[in-house]
Order: structure tokens, then sequence, then C-alpha cells
């Protein structure tokens, strides 16, 4: 209800806590997302840059694509030999802002129909694949539940990558969720995703707030909660990526919450083979990644410069060596001084 029919567009929302982040975004992203319709882009509820280096040709699953703007800018970055998925359970009336369209394969009404987000996204296929000068479309869009996947008819071990930006929150069964995803990557696979986190667990009176859990702070995992998740379900210890203080701005709602504080963080974890996982190690970072040949921000702990050996733990060699950065490193055994990982908030 709250995303369907309550939300036309991110300025109607009460908090900061989906929105964009300020951070500059990266040069291949902003150019991507200059060629996303604008009326995709204003229904956009996003917390975080939930698109990770590395894609040409990757298969990637977007948890809760609502209408669709980083399934279009994943589209671009994967290539039309690449494939995006994007399902979201949205259902509701979503009303769009007359406007006289430059392409004909948009929606001629000046009103579409009552429609999920998912619908919404699907009309705008057409739009983007012209835009792109691809011969046949790259992306797809199901309704559907991502705590349940195989509902959906996804397929074990069938993507390279997973994301998802600020919906995890809105899930009642977090594990349910990191289970599915763990259950459709690849060996070596990742899911890399931005969401809010909680530094404490909520009280009932938080947690069943309408307007709270529709904002994505009520439904906010405590972020030591997510480590031991991540464990049970099989993937290797979330690398925190980038992480910013959320602020309410509503003094009811701040009443509310109390002394509990939020953050918008960006994790990634991988699924690593058993049969990657050896001791640490010392990588040199080829430069081969298109926007990254200099350098490469891998997560808060590990920067990788251009030539430069650096020492890594095992947790990290072993990602490296089975993920689909694994070409684009030099991976030895040994070294000393590999860096502990730290927590988030």
């Amino acid at each position: 209800d709250y995303y369907g029919k309550e939300l036309h567009k991110s300025e109607d929302l009460k908090t900061n806590a989906c929105v964009p982040s300020a951070r500059p975004l990266p040069t291949a992203v902003r150019d991507a997302l200059e060629h996303v319709h604008e009326d995709v882009v204003a229904r956009y509820y996003g917390c975080g840059l939930a698109i990770p280096e590395c894609l040409a040709s990757c298969r990637i699953l977007d948890l809760g694509s609502g209408s669709g703007r980083d399934c279009y800018v994943l589209s671009q970055l994967v290539g039309e030999q690449g494939h995006v998925t994007g399902i979201d359970m949205t259902e509701g009336q979503v009303r769009h802002r007359a406007r006289a369209s430059p392409c004909p394969t948009s929606i001629p009404s000046p009103l579409f129909p009552s429609s999920s987000q998912v619908e919404v996204a699907k009309q705008h296929i057409a739009y983007h694949m012209d835009k792109f000068g691809y011969r046949k479309p790259n992306v797809e869009f199901l309704q559907g539940y991502i705590e349940k996947l195989g509902d959906a008819g996804l397929a074990d071990e069938s993507y390279d990558i997973v994301i998802s930006n600020c919906v995890i929150n809105l899930t009642p069964d977090k594990r349910a969720v990191l289970q599915e995803a763990y259950r459709v990557l690849k060996p070596g696979g990742e899911m890399y995703f931005s969401d809010v986190y909680a530094s404490q667990r909520l009280n009932e009176a938080v947690r069943k707030h309408r307007v709270l859990w529709g904002e994505c702070l009520a439904g906010a995992l405590y972020w030591r909660d997510l480590y031991s998740i991540a464990e049970e379900v099989g993937f290797s210890p979330p690398c925190l990526v980038t992480a910013s203080p959320i602020t309410i701005g509503n003094k009811e709602l701040e009443g509310i919450i109390g002394d509990c504080r939020f953050v918008s963080a960006t994790f990634r974890l991988f699924k690593v083979p058993g049969s990657s996982q050896a001791g640490p190690g010392q990588v040199i970072y080829n430069g081969g990644i298109v926007g990254h040949e200099r350098e490469l921000v891998f997560d808060a702990n590990f920067t990788f410069k251009e030539g430069e050996v650096v020492d890594v733990d095992a947790e990290m060699a072993a990602i490296l060596r089975s993920s689909r950065f694994a070409e684009e490193f030099l991976i030895r055994a040994g070294g000393t001084n590999a860096a502990a990982p730290q927590g988030c908030c």
C-alpha cells in the first residue's frame, strides 16, 4: 500500500532513509543514469549505490527492483551479452504525471492505468532497449516475493550477482532473503546490497509502526545480526563498503524511535566454494576493470592500486580467487600483515 498507493514519487517520503546517497556517482554509472527514463527515476526509493564493479556480460538479479531504475543502469553496464532480472512484489496504483514523450515506444496515454511497480518497469523496456541500441531486451521484470524466488521460477546457481537497494529492511524474514540469494548465486557469486541498519534491536512499538516500516526504519536489521545470518546461510563474512548516518528530520517519528540510531550501509557478501579456502595471500591488481583502471576500492578495508602488492587475509584471498575478480588479480600464497576485518557502524 505504502509504495503502490501512497508514494507517487521520491519527494513523498517523510524521512531521508530511502533516498539516494549524496556521494558522487562513478562516471560510468552517472552516464548510464542519464539514459534512464525520467518517470522511472522519479519513482526511485533506494538508499545507496547497489552497483558493483566488473560487470561485463554478467547475469544480475535485482531484489525489490521497483520501477526498474537500477536494472536499466545495469542493463547498460553488463552490455547486450549480459542479462538483468528485476523482481518486486509491490501491487497498487502508480500514477504517472502526463508528459509528452520523445519516443514512440513510450505509453502515449496521459495517465497510465492502475499498475504495479513491475508493470511500470515493463512499460519502459522497449524505450530503453531502443535508447541503448540493443537488438533484443537484456532485462526482464517479474512479480514475486524475494523470500520465495523459486516461486518466480529462479533456478539454483543461475546468477553471477544479486543486488538489492533499500528493500531487505521491508521484508519480515531477512534470513529467507539471504538464503534465497545464496541459492540462486553461482559459486563465487556476490550479493552486493545497500540497506538500513539499526544500532539496536527495535521494540514492538517501532516494528509495528506503519509509516516507519514504509520509510525503511521499522524493519531495519540490527547490524550485528547481519553477520550472524550471513554466517548461518553460508556467505563469507560481510565486507562493509560504505556507511553513512541517517537523520530522520521528523519530530513525531523521532519521538517514537527514541535513542536508536540508523545508518545506510552497503555490504558485499560472497558465495565462496570450500575448495577456494586457503591461507592469507598477496595480491596485485592488474588494473583491468573499466572505470577503476588505476585503483579499485573494494571495501572499507581494502583498496587495490594497479601494480601494488597488498597483503590480504584468508577470507579476502578466497573471495578474489573464486569470484569474477580472479582474472583481474595476480594472487599468490603468503603474506604476513593481512588486514583484520572491521565491523559496521
